[in-house]
């Protein structure tokens, strides 16, 4: 079967079982359960297909995909919490597996490897490539790495860190009115999956009062998405961390910078083949489906979960404060051809136009008291 009949045979399945699961809820879903349907679904969701997702063939470029760079710097920020407490590194959604293999390479040299490196990744497809990966990279590595389904329940020491995750997290959306808030849901128009609101209730209610008050007020029709599930989840994912570092990297915004009253159609993306767009009704099951991450939210989450909010910068400043320009000396090292080739990696990690700024770097740390290089030339907390 060629590939796009093949991809239209997946549309068509998680289209059907996107319509089916609309029609046994009564004619209306949340979107936070759509979402979550058409990604995670086992079969039809995106991250349950076969598809290509990374890189030049996928449908998105993230920071490792561009640039070994970014994971020698993230292993430098490691290596400085696994010297100070020896431990595990857990990493959460590994994607193609490029990451794993550029930190546990550079560490390797550094001479400071982890007990282990856990990979929680709920995608079998993704699972296996980032396995393969891993065995003709580094092979001498597959001792030490093991795929998760969970979280480790046993205690342990070390390092918790995602890229790109949280931005993945089904999210509510919710239109402002002067009578009222309404959520957003999806049901049938037609036989089409279409928005559909209804009247939020107390909780959704409730916390979009908050987000106004943070806002500085917004018009009639005001658009915007709220994750309910962030706190609980990250609670979940790091609650076996006894002492150590999270470490998150997404793109976002501080609460009132991300629901500013001219931003009134949210930050919903969807990604397919390398075009952005706005509508989650399209390409079901082949397309990512994203909304920028509110790091007010997850500060707010670090104190839930008992951590210490220890860093918060730009994707830009969190690789300059770990010295990306020496990392770029070493790994050309005489070759010059390699050196212009990294600098313009280097250029797109970190340009205000490019990823250096819509992407932030976050910290929370507990048990340990430990200052982090990548956080030392911005501190902005304050902005939270």
């Amino acid at each position: 079967m060629m590939v796009e009949e093949a991809q239209a045979a997946q549309a068509a399945r998680a289209r059907e079982y996107l319509e089916n699961e609309i029609a046994a809820a009564g004619g209306w879903l949340s979107f936070e359960r759509f979402m979550d349907l058409a990604l995670y679904a086992p079969g039809t969701g995106y991250y349950s297909g076969g598809a290509w997702k990374l890189g030049m063939g996928g449908d998105f470029t993230t920071a490792p995909e561009v640039s070994s760079l970014f994971g020698r710097c993230v292993a430098l920020q490691c290596a400085e919490v696994l010297s100070a407490l020896p431990g595990s590194i857990l990493e959460l959604g590994a994607g193609s597996g490029r990451l794993a293999v550029d930190i546990l390479a550079r560490l390797e040299e550094l001479g400071q490897l982890p007990e282990h490196y856990w990979i929680l990744e709920v995608s079998a497809d993704l699972r296996e490539r980032q396995r393969t990966l891993l065995h003709e990279r580094l092979p001498q590595m597959l001792s030490r790495v093991a795929w998760l389904d969970r979280p480790p329940e046993v205690p342990f020491d070390g390092i918790v860190f995602a890229n790109e995750v949280l931005d993945a997290l089904p999210v509510k959306r919710f239109r402002w009115l002067a009578g009222g808030v309404e959520e957003l849901g999806v049901g049938l128009d037609d036989g089409r999956i279409a928005w559909a609101a209804r009247p939020a209730n107390s909780g959704l209610a409730q916390a979009c009062q908050r987000l106004y008050a943070a806002s500085g007020g917004w018009d009639e029709g005001y658009v915007s998405e709220y994750c309910p599930r962030l706190p609980a989840w990250t609670r979940a994912v790091t609650q076996s961390l006894r002492q150590g570092a999270a470490l998150w990297f997404d793109y976002g915004l501080p609460r009132a910078q991300y629901y500013l009253p001219e931003r009134h159609e949210g930050t919903l993306v969807c990604h397919y083949r390398h075009r952005a767009g706005s509508d989650p009704f399209v390409n079901v099951g082949l397309q990512d489906i994203t909304a920028w991450v509110d790091f007010t939210h997850l500060a707010e989450a670090s104190r839930e979960a008992g951590f210490e909010l220890a860093g918060f910068t730009t994707q830009a400043h969190f690789l300059a404060g770990l010295g990306i320009d020496r990392e770029m000396r070493l790994a050309a090292g005489d070759d010059q051809n390699s050196f212009a080739r990294l600098a313009n990696q280097a250029r797109q990690l970190m340009l205000p136009g490019e990823m250096g700024e819509r992407f932030k770097a976050m910290a929370w740390l507990r048990g340990l008291e430990l200052p982090l290089p990548g956080f030392g030339l911005l501190d902005l907390r304050h902005t939270l």
